[in-house]
């Protein structure tokens, strides 16, 4: 094994303090799985500290973020979490977030905040730095905390006061280029929440105090959800990652593909506009999860902030700018939402903690526990995610952590299957069981 044992725990030294009782306050299935499957734990109202089975999964969300955006041509840098309120006074925006914005002040009684979005601090990094029409296009992003001060968190992490959040921001030289940005985003979206096994959905959306005329929410079905949608059924059995995208071509027709259908959430809802476009057979009504949201808006920031660049004749023009958010630790919430039973989590497997979990059923006895330690390291030596319950508890007791807890494949062990040169393979989300020899296992987790 490699130096790097972190994709390789044993249960009885990994902190994962899992319960069996549903925690009272917890209203909708993701809170309730989250607590018991001991992801997180509440340090106050919607602030949540992230344990190391739940930090695992944010990491693996927030990896596939990063890796689409880099691919889309975006560039990551990092900003901080608290700003200045000159700054947002300049935009004319400090008023617009109400109570939910957290405001401070230093020693040195300098009116600052807790951001919750950054469109005013990389509007003036970009008008300190950049001038020229040679400049542009730039899309700049980073993922950090963010808190917003709900009047009433609730809901876990899916409305929490404190949240890990991808941001985006495209500057361009004209509004025509500036949608070419838009879409490249719009198409990375798309690529993201599918390489996380969810199906999100591209939906017509209200601006509110973003600002701009084009916005896009991306919204996970779920019955839990707190916005109510309405779409076309094609826009859910469409298929996104059926070939590569080029990001050199142009991506308006693959846009308009999707845009094409009626899809909006309640605020941009025309009752008239959905019965004449979708065929009475198509069309959904039901409630969903914000996971994303995109926004194109002109120079609503540049003018004021000063993010102007020199052209060739002389003259000088505002950048046209789009945003774009993601809700990283959201997401993990939203997958849950979309992905459960009644015995717990049901992680697709990119973004599942762990890839197998081994049960050893009679810990202690010799044959059992070699069997399971030789399995445990050689899917290790592989670089598999491998959680190895090796507890002296009881077989109920593990087979139930490890449904609540998700994990996409369970290989269980016990004195038969040792005895007959077999290992029993279960199936998180089929509950499919097989019988395979250490070798057929290894075929059928794809590792030569």
């Amino acid at each position: 094994m490699s130096d790097d044992n972190s994709h390789a725990v044993r249960r009885s030294q990994f902190f994962l303090p899992t319960t069996k009782e549903t925690p009272s306050d917890a209203q909708i299935a993701s809170h309730r799985l989250m607590l018991r499957a001991g992801m997180v734990r509440q340090s106050s109202a919607g602030i949540y500290s992230w344990l190391p089975l739940g930090f695992r999964v944010l990491r693996k969300i927030e990896k596939i973020v990063r890796e689409e955006q880099n691919l889309a041509g975006a560039q990551e840098l990092l900003m901080p979490t608290i700003q200045s309120a000159d700054l947002w006074r300049a935009s004319g925006r400090y008023e617009d977030y109400g109570k939910e914005m957290l405001r401070i002040s230093d020693r040195h009684d300098r009116e600052m905040l807790y951001g919750p979005t950054n469109e005013e601090l990389i509007t003036e990094i970009f008008a300190g730095t950049l001038r020229s029409y040679r400049d542009v296009p730039k899309t700049l992003y980073h993922i950090q905390w963010k808190f917003r001060d709900e009047v009433r968190p609730r809901f876990g992490v899916m409305r929490g006061r404190e949240f890990y959040m991808k941001d985006a921001y495209s500057f361009d030289l004209t509004s025509e280029l500036g949608r070419v940005s838009y879409n490249k985003m719009f198409i990375a979206y798309l690529r993201t929440f599918a390489r996380m096994g969810i199906n999100a959905i591209p939906m017509r959306a209200d601006t509110g105090p973003i600002g701009g005329e084009l916005s896009h929410e991306f919204i996970i079905l779920a019955d839990t959800g707190e916005s109510e949608i309405f779409c076309d059924q094609d826009l859910i059995d469409m298929d996104v990652m059926a070939s590569e995208v080029d990001y050199a071509v142009d991506l308006q027709p693959i846009v308009d593909k999707w845009t094409g259908l009626y899809a909006a959430t309640d605020e941009m809802h025309d009752e008239k506009k959905f019965e004449a476009n979708v065929p009475e057979g198509k069309r959904v009504c039901a409630r969903g999860i914000e996971v994303g949201h995109i926004f194109f808006f002109g120079t609503k920031y540049s003018e004021k902030l000063g993010a102007k660049v020199n052209l060739q004749n002389g003259d000088e023009r505002a950048v046209q700018m789009g945003s774009y958010g993601i809700g990283v630790s959201r997401l993990v919430g939203g997958i849950i939402e979309a992905s459960h039973d009644e015995e717990g989590i049901i992680w697709p497997e990119s973004v599942a903690p762990f890839r197998v979990g081994i049960i050893n059923l009679r810990q202690g006895d010799n044959a059992c526990d070699q069997s399971c330690n030789d399995l445990f390291i050689k899917l290790a030596e592989q670089g598999v995610e491998v959680i190895y319950d090796d507890r002296s508890e009881r077989a109920g007791g593990k087979f139930a952590d490890m449904e609540l807890t998700g994990i996409p494949y369970q290989v269980i062990i016990g004195p038969k299957g040792v005895e007959k040169g077999v290992l029993e393979f279960k199936n998180r989300k089929t509950g499919e069981r097989e019988e395979f020899s250490s070798d057929a296992l290894f075929s059928r987790l794809g590792i030569n």
